[in-house]
């Protein structure tokens, strides 16, 4: 008995007209971007062998993954991430290129959310890669084109949304030099990096209370309270005492002076409890935020191991957008106008041939063009769809109809 047949798996969905018209836009628009910025586009297949992510860090763990067999009995995991495979496209195919490279890609993710919680399994994404260089310019480089996105996407004309922005930035580093000086297990450590990264404050304190009252632990407590603007790096300098997270710190603040005379109109926030949940990043972490959406809508940061992993030593730096996520900000304040046909074409029985040639020619003049496949009123049929000229084909003659006359 068939159960399934009438729904889609959870997490999820089917889009329609004007969703995929948003989509459309988003990936049109950040394309445009990517490709103005020096970034070309790379695809990686849907199926990867799950060796690509179930490397020495393990930044994926099983109960996320999709997993499949193929004909030979070999585990495939269907893609949870386009940044893993694109390395390892980098480290085979491209090791001899010149560096740094600059790609892009717009493809869908697949990852199970633990218990759901409301979360899409199937994601679309768009975003780039920038591989080959550890330099400043590099992260601000991506730091840029993340405000280009959160303000030409839903900013420019013809929409003119003005949709609030933000953008959080945040360095890995010095929660893992917390990490490093805390007596814990790899299992404690691994619960106290979900917590952090889920913002379950009252669960992170309730956890360090089991591993005692020291410096690492109340620092760990105050480490998700650094968040805001410039008063942060002093409060933090406060907490941490530490010379080697004051470095991160004063490279950090440098980074923030920069990043706000880029963009003076959006807000940007530092956020030294900014984990994110893939762990590959190792300095830089950034999450762009639009008005009206409660997570993310773009991510990234700096990894510099983990082409390494894959057999190249190269440093990189990338962000991913969410395009489903914007696509749903962008609809709530604006609807796309669904095209409609320039020409209706009515072909009488016997003149299929000379309907289909006529409309061929028209088309090539970059008119869109309909064939009448009803028995009914071709002319009701048009003004319900908004077609304004109708052409009736027959063996004696074409008549063209303006219904707007």
């Amino acid at each position: 008995m068939r159960r399934y047949d009438l729904i889609t798996p959870e997490g999820t969905r089917d889009f329609l007209f004007e969703e995929c018209a948003l989509k459309r836009i988003v990936e049109t628009r950040t394309r445009e971007i990517f490709k103005s910025m020096g970034y070309t586009r790379v695809i990686t297949p849907g199926l990867e062998f799950l060796d690509v992510f179930r490397l020495n860090s393990g930044y994926f763990s099983q109960e996320e993954l999709c997993k499949l067999t193929d004909n030979k009995g070999r585990l495939i995991a269907v893609r949870p991430d386009s940044t893993m495979p694109i390395a390892r496209v980098v480290s085979t195919r491209l090791k001899d290129a010149e560096l740094p490279l600059r790609l892009y890609y717009t493809q869908p993710v697949y990852h199970f959310a633990p218990s759901l919680k409301g979360k899409s399994t199937e994601i679309n994404q768009t975003g780039i890669e920038l591989i080959g260089s550890d330099s400043r310019m590099a992260d601000i480089e991506v730091i840029s084109v993340a405000f280009s996105v959160l303000t030409t996407v839903v900013q420019n004309a013809p929409m003119n949304l003005k949709v609030n922005y933000s953008l959080e930035l945040g360095d890995v580093r010095i929660f893992r030099e917390l990490m490093h000086k805390l007596n814990a297990t790899p299992a404690q450590k691994e619960e106290i990096h979900s917590l952090i990264e889920s913002k379950n404050y009252p669960a992170l304190n309730d956890f360090l209370d089991t591993l005692g009252d020291n410096k690492i632990t109340r620092s760990l407590r105050k480490l998700p309270t650094l968040f805001g603007g410039e008063e942060v790096f002093e409060r933090a300098s406060n907490v941490f005492q530490d010379e080697r997270i004051q470095e991160i710190l004063d490279n950090m603040k440098a980074l923030y002076h920069t990043v706000c005379a880029i963009n003076t109109e959006g807000k940007v926030v530092v956020d030294l409890g900014l984990v994110n949940k893939t762990d590959y990043y190792t300095g830089l972490v950034i999450k762009g935020y639009l008005e009206g959406y409660g997570e993310e809508v773009i991510s990234g940061g700096r990894y510099d191991k983990l082409l390494d992993e894959f057999g190249y030593d190269v440093p990189a730096v990338g962000m991913a957008v969410n395009v489903d996520a914007v696509a749903n900000v962008i609809g709530k304040k604006y609807t796309p106008v669904q095209p409609c046909a320039d020409v209706l074409i009515v072909a009488e029985n016997g003149c299929e041939a000379q309907a289909v040639k006529t409309a061929e020619l028209l088309r090539e003049k970059g008119l869109c063009v309909e064939h009448f496949l009803d028995s009914e009123n071709a002319e009701n049929y048009a003004q319900n769809r908004g077609i304004r000229k109708i052409i009736f084909i027959s063996k004696d003659s074409e008549k063209e109809v303006n219904l707007n006359e």
